[in-house]
């Protein structure tokens, strides 16, 4: 028997709506648009927007990510990280794909995920040659 897929409608999705200020940590399992600002951090296992008029400050982990407004985070997004426009992020990024449209402002580290290990992939060292003896 098929599994019918799960819909979601604008009143099934979390949000912080723009004019909120939220401390502290989110844990969701559905997905979660921010239009205010968050300040600690938010895991999803669904897809995370941070709105134009977003902003968080902390940690993001989730499935996929969206972001428009400003993010200051170490961010993890297992699939598909969007980076918009106007977005303007600034962090340490674990991803496993990711797209930057022209404009968006992104500071900070990009570590491909490493399927066999999670988020616990380390950015690619650079290779250093070791001096050559001199001749003599």
């Amino acid at each position: 028997m098929a599994k019918t897929p799960e819909i979601i409608t604008p009143d099934d999705l979390n949000k912080i709506i723009n004019g909120t200020v939220f401390k502290g940590d989110i844990t969701s399992n559905g997905d979660f648009r921010i239009d205010g600002t968050l300040k600690g951090g938010i895991q999803s296992k669904g897809k995370i927007v941070i709105g134009p008029t977003g902003s968080i400050e902390g940690e993001i982990r989730c499935k996929n990510a969206e972001i428009y407004g400003k993010v200051n985070a170490k961010v993890f997004v297992e699939e598909l990280l969007s980076l918009r426009t106007s977005a303007e992020l600034n962090g340490d990024i674990v991803y496993n794909k990711i797209a930057i449209e022209a404009g968006a402002k992104l500071v900070g580290s990009l570590t491909i995920k490493d399927q066999q290990q999670g988020y616990a992939a380390r950015p690619v060292e650079p290779k250093t040659e070791e001096p050559k003896p001199e001749a003599r």
